[in-house]
C-alpha cells in the first residue's frame, strides 16, 4: 500500500506541474507562508529496505528547494517574524521558515551549511532525552531489527504470526504490518514490542540517540549560530495525545527547562512528537498554551494563513518528504496545492 500511494502522489506532483496548475492556483492556494518540516539532511545511502526514507533528504535536495523558493520571491525569515506576519495577517511576500526535528548531528553537518549560503533562518526542535543519549528513537531501532532479521514472530491481533524477512520486499511487508498496528494502539506496547524485537536481534535501542543526535554541547555550539532558534520537542517523543494529561504536561514542561539548564534560555516554540490527529489535539494545543508556549506545531499539512493567528499552538507545516525529491514536488509544495481540498474539507 505503501508503493501505491507513494507512486500516487509522485503521479499528482508531476500532474500539477505538467499542467500549469502550481502557476496558475498559486494565487489562491498559497498562504502567507509556509513552515516546512524536515528530520535527517545527509547523503543517500543506497539500500533496498529504507522505510525511514520520507524522514530524509539530501543536501543537494535542500539546496535546490531554497533556490527554488528564493527564485518564486519567498522571504526567509525567523520564526518569530514568521509569527509576526501571521499575527498581523499580512506578508508583502510569502515567507518560508525551515525546521528540523529531533536535534539530529547531520542536520549540522549538512544542512546547516546550505542554510547559511541562502541566508535561511531555521528551528531545531530538540527531544531533551535523545540531547542526554538515553531514549530510544524506536522507529529505527524497528528498522535496524528488520534489517538483520531473517523471520520474526509478532501478534498483529489475531495470535501470534510469523512472517519471513529474508528479501527486502518480506521485509517492506513486514514493516507496513508492524508499523501500522502498532501506531494504532497504545505507545506502551509500540514500544514494549519494538522493544522485543530489537533484543532478539541484537540492536541496541539507545545506539541510535548516542550515534545519531547532537549532544548538549554540540547543540550549544549550534545555538550561537545567529540563524539558529532552539524549539521543544518534550524529553522522550511521546505521541502525546496517548497518555494521561499529567504525563504529557510533564513531558512538554520538562523538555523546556532542561534546554533553559544546558544552553541558557528557554524556548519559546514547540513541536509536537509525530504531529498528526493521532499524536497531538485540543488537549495538547491547550497545554501548550497554558505553559507558554508562542507558537506550537504539528505535521498536518498545509501553509499559514491570517485565520491560524487564533491557533498559535496548532500551525502546520509542510513536510519535505524523501520519497518525493523533484522540482515538480517542490513547485506544488511552494504553491499549496496540495492542500485546497484538505482546507475545502476545513483540515488545513
Amino acid at each position: 500500500m505503501a508503493g501505491v500511494r507513494t507512486t500516487a502522489f509522485r503521479a499528482a506532483f508531476a500532474g500539477l506541474h505538467a499542467s500549469g496548475a502550481n502557476s496558475w492556483l498559486a494565487r489562491r492556494a498559497r498562504g502567507l507562508g509556509v513552515v516546512l518540516t524536515l528530520h535527517h539532511v545527509r547523503p543517500w545511502r543506497e539500500r533496498a529496505f529504507a522505510p525511514n526514507r520520507l524522514l530524509e533528504v539530501t543536501p543537494e535536495f535542500l539546496d535546490a528547494t531554497l533556490a527554488r523558493a528564493r527564485e518564486l520571491g519567498f522571504d526567509f525569515v525567523s520564526l518569530d517574524e514568521a509569527w509576526r506576519r501571521v499575527s498581523v495577517g499580512v506578508s508583502l511576500r510569502p515567507f518560508l521558515h525551515v525546521t528540523f526535528d529531533d536535534g539530529y548531528r547531520d542536520v549540522r553537518d549538512f544542512a546547516l551549511p546550505v542554510l547559511e549560503r541562502h541566508g535561511a533562518p531555521a528551528t531545531l526542535y530538540v527531544a531533551s532525552a535523545f540531547a542526554d543519549g538515553e531514549a530510544e528513537i524506536w522507529w529505527l531501532a524497528l528498522e535496524e531489527a528488520l534489517v538483520r532479521a531473517r523471520r520474526v514472530v509478532v501478534d498483529l491481533g489475531r495470535g501470534e504470526a510469523v512472517l519471513s524477512t529474508v528479501s527486502a520486499q518480506e521485509k517492506a511487508a513486514a514493516w507496513d504490518a508492524i508499523y501500522w498496528r502498532l501506531r494504532s494502539g497504545p505507545e506502551e506496547r509500540l514500544r514494549s514490542e519494538v522493544r522485543r524485537l530489537a533484543e532478539e536481534q541484537g540492536v541496541d535501542v539507545f545506539a541510535f540517540a548516542r550515534d545519531l543526535c547532537m549532544r548538549w554541547d554540540e547543540l550549544k555550539e549550534v545555538a550561537k549560530n545567529p540563524l539558529v532558534t532552539i524549539g521543544a520537542h518534550t524529553v522522550t517523543h511521546p505521541m502525546l495525545a496517548k497518555h494521561p494529561e499529567d504525563a504529557t504536561r510533564a513531558e512538554m514542561a520538562e523538555s523546556r527547562e532542561a534546554i533553559r539548564l544546558k544552553l541558557g534560555e528557554a524556548p519559546a516554540h514547540f513541536a509536537y512528537p509525530v504531529g498528526d490527529l493521532s499524536a497531538a489535539g485540543p488537549r495538547e494545543y491547550d497545554i501548550a498554551r497554558d505553559l507558554g508556549f508562542v507558537t506550537a506545531v504539528t505535521t498536518r499539512p498545509g501553509h499559514l494563513f491570517k485565520r491560524h493567528a487564533a491557533t498559535p499552538t496548532a500551525l502546520p507545516r509542510v513536510s519535505l518528504n524523501g520519497h518525493f525529491q523533484t522540482p515538480a514536488a517542490v513547485d506544488a509544495l511552494l504553491a499549496g496545492t496540495p492542500f485546497l481540498g484538505l482546507r475545502a474539507l476545513g483540515r488545513g
